[in-house]
């Protein structure tokens, strides 16, 4: 048996945090956010003011910092036992909302320690205490639908993708004008993060017929959209945060692969934005994976267009797409290019690799790999050369 998971309600579109003044028989909501940024476009403040009018008591928990630490979880989830809210609401990139998941756990207990939760699908049952709405402000992470939340051990420079349906939220809200204030540099490589997670979605070890309707789907809005979203389309960026949200979906489900591996790792090591990483990996990655699924790859290159007869021409045009994308979204195709000197990655490189076979989104991979292979590919991503084995 097999299972597809989704929040209960999403609400979409222009203005849609307002439908939260629908969430009744609720008393306090305990509001989670990031730096200032939510703050300052006034999103944040309404909000507040949403869940005043549906008769909650609110507290704000701001300051979540980009690849949140577990000391962070622990200080909001103290927070949250001092508020005691029956309403958890996220609210910005998918920092608050992957720490704020995190907290939700060690709210509803508080004897649990990290190492209880680190594996996968070890959570304990949730919803004791509190339901969880989630409100992304940027157009890539998908954690508003995602049983996935991903926290960072700085004392190790490792990040630590948790996975389980129990933190997958409630209520998710696609309010289509909070990512209108994105800046260029976030919405190329949030799309980047979710084409990223569609591609993989699709070929992924544990996919099914709903996750690849919700993958296909999004890849084809992404490459359709996410230039345009880049440039400043206002109607682009609405379908680009509807698009990543499918693509969530889509993973959320059928899990992910070697990408987002080596990019949990480098991201942590190197102190790249996690999109970025995607962006630079993808094109060494499907060249990797194409042995063992070129054929899903040709079907993606031919459901949007792209050219090519053979299944290998269909794929090496599928390299090329992102790859071009990179270019277009100003994004640089190599960890070298990115500012990671040689002796840095030299340095670090065995031990990103020996930790990206156990990252939990290995064993999704469609094709096997161990450490030295998946060293091959970092390397090959490093320098930006192509993958041949």
């Amino acid at each position: 048996m097999a299972r597809f998971t989704l929040p209960r309600d999403i609400y979409y579109g222009p203005n849609a945090i307002s439908e939260l003044k629908n969430l009744k028989g609720y008393k306090k909501a305990f509001i989670v956010t990031g730096g200032q940024s939510m703050k300052r476009t006034g999103f944040l403040k309404k909000l507040e003011d949403v869940l005043k009018d549906a008769g909650l008591e609110t507290r704000i928990y701001d300051g979540v910092e980009p690849d949140p630490s577990i000391e962070r979880v622990f200080d909001g989830a103290k927070a949250m036992r001092e508020f005691q809210p029956d309403v958890i609401v996220a609210i910005g990139g998918g920092s608050p909302m992957d720490a704020a998941k995190a907290m939700w756990v060690f709210y509803e207990y508080p004897d649990k320690t990290f190492d209880d939760i680190k594996n996968p699908f070890t959570m304990p049952k949730l919803r004791t205490k509190a339901i969880f709405v989630a409100v992304p402000s940027t157009s890539g992470t998908a954690s508003e639908v995602t049983a996935f939340s991903v926290i960072t051990d700085y004392s190790t420079n490792i990040k630590y993708p948790l996975a389980d349906f129990e933190i997958t939220p409630d209520i998710a809200v696609l309010d289509t004008d909070i990512p209108l204030t994105m800046p260029k540099v976030l919405t190329a490589h949030t799309g980047m993060d979710a084409l990223t997670h569609a591609i993989e979605a699709y070929v992924a070890s544990a996919r099914s017929d709903f996750s690849d309707a919700l993958a296909i789907k999004a890849i084809s809005d992404i490459y359709g959209n996410l230039v345009a979203s880049y440039n400043g389309d206002v109607e682009a960026r609405g379908k680009m945060h509807i698009a990543q949200c499918l693509a969530g979906m889509a993973f959320s489900n059928a899990l992910l692969g070697i990408a987002h591996s080596l990019a949990h790792k480098t991201g942590a090591m190197f102190h790249i934005p996690h999109g970025c990483c995607n962006a630079i990996l993808l094109p060494n990655v499907i060249q990797y994976n194409s042995k063992a699924c070129m054929a899903r790859y040709a079907e993606i290159a031919r459901a949007i267009g792209l050219s090519g007869v053979t299944d290998q021409q269909l794929t090496n045009s599928l390299v090329e797409m992102v790859r071009e994308l990179n270019k277009k979204l100003g994004i640089k195709q190599s960890y070298k290019e990115n500012g990671v000197s040689e002796e840095d990655f030299k340095a670090h490189s065995k031990e990103i690799a020996e930790n990206a076979v156990l990252d939990p989104c290995t064993g999704s991979n469609p094709r096997a790999i161990d450490a030295e292979n998946m060293l091959k590919v970092l390397t090959c991503a490093y320098y930006g050369e192509d993958v041949a084995f």
